[in-house]
């Protein structure tokens, strides 16, 4: 059964063709009607590249109006965005554009110089437009059970997953968010968080859907920040834990931000010190918990009770439910969450959807506990998981990796404390070629990894700590050595 609505953008350009969609950091401007002419035409050209309806395209691009305007160009032609995460490797990007079953890799000319990937369907922006038009009929509608984005994410075992997110999913999140924080006229919100990630394609998907503007900066400047938020009167900004932490450092002895009515904060737990801090500089931080499974948010505190609730992720947002299993004398246990916004499935990984959905809620492998007034506490981001400056990184991916490696027995990585980033990994390694030594392990991995999730120390063991069931215990690692 379809759920169809005109399409989103060119409903926008007819109702408010000459409000400011895009606002980028030089000072330009691009209408929500312009933005739509930009998008029709890209569509009409990636058509004549051969783009066809239903195909599997991805972006691999770091936060540019040309990416703005390819993503809802392949709306406009039914094809499936494929986000991917630019800071990856060569080998990891081009694992994850086979699994997902691309036909097109649209790539910007920076990113195609720098990773040189062996796809022969590549095409980057310039070249694109560069193209005639082909004469293709477009989408004036959409259906919200159709499929639009696909981006990976992993659990705690196996590779990354690709998360299927349907129109109606980025809808239902827009709406869901919409209801929490209200929509003021002069609301823009700060986009500087990449759109490869949910966090930062949300607040696209929410500009076209509110007809609300938003800043978009290519990449996040420390320097810049507090005079962009001030000078560029931003209302909202979406943020992780270290740009906070960062904000409100370079605040000290500062004016406070009085065009801020929110900050959303995602990214992982909030230390209490950072959250006194804001309060005291009366900063208006609500806290969120969310996922690329649900969309972005789907628990935030709503503002009228932010101060008061300290620590909390809020209430589940109103189109979507949350709730605590299999919990311990103490309250704490899974979280479940359920709603329009939480995606239907991984792509072609039946196995990994069946352990996934219990009873049509999605089983997140969190851990946490609501109070007596039903506001969520989440106590860990899946055990093993490590946040690490709002980058989610999967032991499991990079242990697979190291014992892949001669001389290598055993791997474990764990998370380890970091002022800067909040966690780092670190790995312990049992050996069985003494001349396997720290160096030579980080070298192995420099091509097969991201930066971001290369071990920052090695320890070596002789075992690992396992319990009756022979599983590592991987409290034991945690600070052990530090």
């Amino acid at each position: 059964m379809t759920e169809v609505i005109p399409h989103w953008l060119s409903k926008q350009a007819d109702v408010s063709p000459k409000k400011v969609a895009i606002e980028l950091e030089n000072g330009d401007t691009i209408s929500f009607s312009k933005l739509c002419i930009l998008s029709m035409s890209f569509a009409r050209k990636l058509s004549t590249a051969g783009v066809k309806k239903a195909e599997h395209v991805a972006i691999l691009s770091n936060n540019h109006l040309d990416m703005v305007v390819a993503i809802h160009a392949l709306s406009y032609l039914e094809a499936v965005c494929v986000m991917l995460n630019t800071r990856l490797t060569a080998s990891e990007l081009t694992d994850q554009i086979v699994r997902a079953d691309v036909t097109c890799l649209l790539i910007s000319e920076k990113i195609q110089i720098e990773k040189g990937l062996d796809f022969a369907f590549q095409h980057n922006f310039s070249e694109v437009n560069k193209l005639k038009e082909n004469k293709v009929a477009l989408a004036t509608e959409i259906d919200l059970t159709a499929p639009f984005t696909m981006m990976y994410t992993s659990g705690t075992t196996g590779l990354p997953k690709a998360v299927v997110h349907t129109y109606g999913n980025h809808w239902w999140s827009a709406i869901g968010s919409l209801l929490n924080l209200g929509h003021e006229e002069n609301d823009k919100w700060l986009l500087t968080l990449p759109m490869f990630h949910v966090g930062g394609l949300s607040i696209l998907i929410r500009s076209v859907i509110y007809g609300m503007s938003v800043l978009l900066l290519e990449k996040y400047d420390r320097k810049k920040l507090p005079e962009l938020i001030k000078e560029r009167k931003i209302t909202i900004a979406s943020l992780v834990t270290l740009m906070l932490e960062q904000l409100l450092e370079d605040l000290e002895g500062k004016n406070r931000l009085h065009s801020l009515r929110c900050i959303l904060l995602g990214g992982g737990a909030v230390p209490k010190v950072l959250l006194q801090k804001a309060k005291q500089k009366q900063i208006p931080l609500l806290q969120s918990y969310g996922m690329t499974e649900t969309s972005s948010q789907i628990v935030t505190l709503s503002s009228d009770i932010a101060l008061n609730k300290q620590g909390t992720s809020g209430k589940a947002l109103f189109p979507a439910q949350v709730k605590i299993e299999q919990g311990t004398t103490d309250g704490v246990g899974e979280i479940f969450v359920k709603g329009p916004m939480v995606f239907k499935g991984y792509y072609k990984n039946d196995q990994a959807n069946e352990e996934s959905f219990v009873n049509g809620w999605f089983q997140t492998g969190d851990l946490g506990y609501l109070d007596d007034d039903g506001f969520l506490y989440v106590v860990d981001r899946r055990t093993d998981l490590i946040v690490s400056g709002g980058e989610n990184i999967y032991p499991s991916e990079i242990e697979h990796i190291l014992v892949g490696m001669e001389g290598i027995s055993e791997a474990v990585v764990v998370g380890m404390p970091d002022e800067r980033w909040g966690s780092v990994p670190v790995a312990y390694i049992v050996r069985d070629n003494e001349k396997v030594d720290g160096k030579t392990i980080l070298e192995y991995l420099e091509d097969k990894l991201a930066s971001y999730k290369i071990p920052r120390k090695v320890f070596f063991k002789k075992e690992l700590p396992r319990n009756a069931s022979n599983k590592v215990m991987r409290h034991q690692l945690v600070n052990k050595e530090l």
